[in-house]
């Protein structure tokens, strides 16, 4: 996990993190010391004693990073426009261990946008994505961080993100860039 291009890290507060793989949630004390092994998508790993730990956008500043810019929308921005972002925001969303976003690992089956039905003006996402393994502890991390990265999206009121393991995920579901990088052809 830690390599000479880890960046070290100190954990300035106390930060809520969540275990890889298990998932687990956990809180790591202010003074905690490790290394960033990976920093894509807006959330870290970090390695602290032995363990991987993912380390949300929101709580950056724990760790001395920059939390994330709010999300901004043209004003009367249309479905279109709404669309994009959403497979925008989905390519910030990574697996903890593997530094491919989940579009590219083939991860993403559908990404539907809609009418909020009961709020006018604003709309509902719904995704259909799967895991590379059903057992991933780290599904539900990865649902919830879809679906919180998807309701930050102006005019989303609501993300319903339904994980689903048919059809069954296979590295031919990967983009040929992300085949390249994981050396799996």
């Amino acid at each position: 996990m830690y390599s000479r291009s880890s960046e070290p890290v100190r954990f300035e507060r106390d930060c809520a993190v969540v275990m890889v793989p298990q998932g687990e949630q956990v809180t790591l004390p202010a003074g905690s010391v490790g290394y960033i092994t990976q920093g894509l998508g807006g959330s870290y790993t970090v390695f602290v004693e032995g363990n991987l730990f993912r380390v949300a956008g929101r709580d950056a500043d724990a760790i001395g990073k920059e939390p994330p810019e709010p999300l901004e929308l043209p004003e009367g921005a249309d479905d279109e426009a709404v669309e994009q972002m959403v497979w925008r925001q989905l390519r910030t969303c990574f697996d903890p261990e593997i530094p491919i976003n989940v579009v590219d690992l083939g991860l993403v089956y559908e990404a539907r946008i809609l009418p909020h039905p009961e709020t006018p003006g604003q709309r509902r996402v719904e995704v259909r994505m799967t895991l590379t393994a059903p057992a991933c502890g780290m599904g539900d991390i990865l649902v919830a961080d879809v679906r919180d990265k998807l309701e930050m999206i102006p005019t989303v009121a609501e993300a319903d993100v339904e994980l689903v393991f048919d059809p069954p995920w296979n590295r031919t579901m990967m983009s040929e860039a992300a085949r390249l990088e994981t050396g799996m052809f």
